[in-house]
């Protein structure tokens, strides 16, 4: 049998700050491989992925596995009380980065999914796609394995992403969806002159407060059948001025929107541009803006894939999962182009934290309720 705790330790103590591979594909696709799994590294962009078959290429039944063996920076590692990539075991919780978030989930459905192919075989395939780029920018990560699986011809029927998404006890949510995510900055040019003298100068302070305080007091929806309402929160507003007698000539400003299934990254876009266009023209001043959409919301209706892995949690937890779309991002963002998902992974409270930890007998019960998905899939 493979142990999930020993895999999750194994690649925890390998140092895989995004972007760094740090041993962790190197060591997964050795076990993979050796289980019988065909394997390809599909590396982009400095970052390593690795994409991993079990069965015939193209079958009608392929269950996937998604998941990232990079992790966010130790930051201040004299504040930590145990070794970031150590691993040590006290009192049942493993320290770690990387143990939440989320090299256990990883463990913990690579261990999985060994053992049943090899003691019972399905008729079908099972596929993990694990990337090193979840953490960064996530251009050269799940989205090049789903360009390379495109290219081979290579498909999943449905998907698992392993994150964590249980707030504070095991079993408690999985995801059916995600937020879309978006960030716009803003730029008010007026012209610069002194502060006695304001009259002489086009202040873009007052614009861009003016701005800010539109978008922040908007409201944008209340919500959805399955979405919390939509958020927008102002992030930054910064002249760079130090001096009390100079009317600066530029102000920046940068705000971040949740959005619901209400929404798309163009609409909110049109809606930011038409409101500091507004802006412009009331305060004379220019307005430029940037925007950047870090991905559409999406919903995989309640259903059979849905159900699957509720069944399975409440077997091996006593809890039924509730189906949620809140958090952040995920991959999941990615995959829902190419088949169905949903999330279900351990308990997040801790990741990335300072001495983040995973209790080990969580481990074990992740890898019995991804035994129980697979086994129940293929029935």
């Amino acid at each position: 049998m493979t142990d999930p705790v020993e895999l999750t330790a194994d690649l925890i103590r390998c140092p895989s700050v995004t972007p760094e591979e740090g041993g962790a594909q190197v060591l997964l696709e050795k076990l993979l491989s050796d289980a019988g799994f065909d394997c390809t590294r599909v590396d982009r962009g400095g970052v390593a992925n690795l994409f991993a078959r079990w069965g015939k290429k193209g079958h009608a039944r392929s269950f996937g596995f998604n998941g990232h063996t990079d992790v966010v920076p130790v930051g201040d590692e004299a504040a930590w009380t145990m070794l970031p990539f150590g691993a040590e075991i006290r009192d049942g919780v493993m320290y770690g980065r990387g143990t939440t978030d989320m090299k256990s989930g990883v463990a913990a459905f690579a261990a999985a999914a060994v053992d049943f192919v090899q003691d019972t075989p399905p008729d079908g395939a099972v596929i993990l796609a694990i990337t090193g780029d979840e953490e960064g920018d996530a251009v050269d990560g799940t989205t090049a394995l789903l360009d390379y699986m495109e290219r081979a011809e290579e498909r999943m029927s449905v998907c698992l992403v392993g994150e964590p998404t249980c707030p504070n006890t095991m079993g408690e949510m999985m995801k059916i969806g995600r937020r879309g995510s978006m960030t716009a900055w803003f730029t008010v040019t007026g012209v610069q002159g002194h502060s006695a003298y304001p009259h002489r100068a086009k202040n873009p302070l007052p614009a861009m407060a003016r701005l800010m305080h539109d978008l922040a007091s908007h409201e944008l929806d209340q919500g959805t059948d399955h979405f919390d309402a939509s958020t927008l929160a102002v992030v930054n507003i910064d002249t760079g001025n130090t001096a009390t007698n100079v009317i600066p000539a530029q102000c920046c400003g940068a705000v971040n929107i949740r959005f619901n299934d209400m929404h798309s990254g163009t609409s909110l876009s049109d809606w930011l541009r038409a409101e500091a266009q507004r802006v412009a023209e009331s305060y004379d001043v220019e307005v430029d803006i940037k925007i950047k959409i870090s991905g559409e919301s999406f919903l995989t209706p309640p259903g059979p894939l849905s159900d699957l892995v509720a069944q399975a949690v409440e077997a091996e937890t006593g809890l039924r999962p509730e189906m949620s779309t809140t958090g952040g991002t995920s991959d999941a963002r990615f995959v829902k182009n190419h088949c169905p998902v949903v999330e279900f992974g351990l308990v997040g409270r801790t990741m990335h934290q300072v001495d983040e930890c995973v209790e080990v007998a969580q481990i074990d019960q992740l890898k019995a309720i991804y035994t129980r998905i697979l086994q129940d899939y293929f029935a």
